[in-house]
């Protein structure tokens, strides 16, 4: 008679032990379904910041970028230098269709962006210098880095310009 109970119990507490670890792994299975893309999430913008920086130069002024460390600003980096043309988009971003797309594997994309972003929106294969926030962003704006200095000469340059892109080498 003990056998019979001794066994019986032993059956539920492992099945009781088996469902609750089956529980706490689903958990991270369900955040990984509702990421349509199937990737890890985005890491916070802070602990994504590289120390490589850029140099926008036109008109005798000076735009500093200190890029993120993600694949499409690495795939970026590796095409300078540069020199492009940069126009006005809708009063609130400068922007440059490239020669050659970036790579955007494995990447997660913004919903917003703000004043001072380098972006890359993949659709057009364009960059993108945000001179003001954009509240009605796209989901298909990867950002590329963020301005250190120089937003203002930016914000005050009216019409198409020429920009020489170059790696900043210290």
């Amino acid at each position: 008679m003990k056998k019979p109970f001794c066994l019986s119990s032993i059956l539920v507490t492992s099945l009781a032990l088996a469902a609750c670890s089956n529980n706490n792994s689903s958990a991270a299975d369900r955040d990984n379904t509702n990421n349509p893309l199937n990737q890890a999430p985005e890491q916070p913008k802070e602990d994504r910041i590289s120390d490589t920086r850029i140099k926008l130069t036109f008109n005798d002024k000076e735009v500093l970028v200190r890029m993120y460390d993600n694949p499409a600003s690495k795939d970026f980096l590796a095409q300078l230098p540069l020199t492009v043309t940069f126009e006005d988009y809708i009063g609130k971003e400068k922007v440059s269709i490239l020669q050659k797309r970036l790579s955007i594997d494995g990447v997660q994309a913004e919903d917003l962006s703000k004043k001072g972003d380098f972006a890359y929106y993949a659709p057009w294969g364009n960059v993108a210098i945000f001179y003001k926030g954009f509240e009605d962003a796209t989901n298909d704006l990867i950002i590329l880095g963020q301005i250190e200095s120089g937003k203002e000469n930016v914000e005050n340059i009216h019409g198409n310009f020429t920009v020489k892109i170059e790696k900043v080498t210290k």
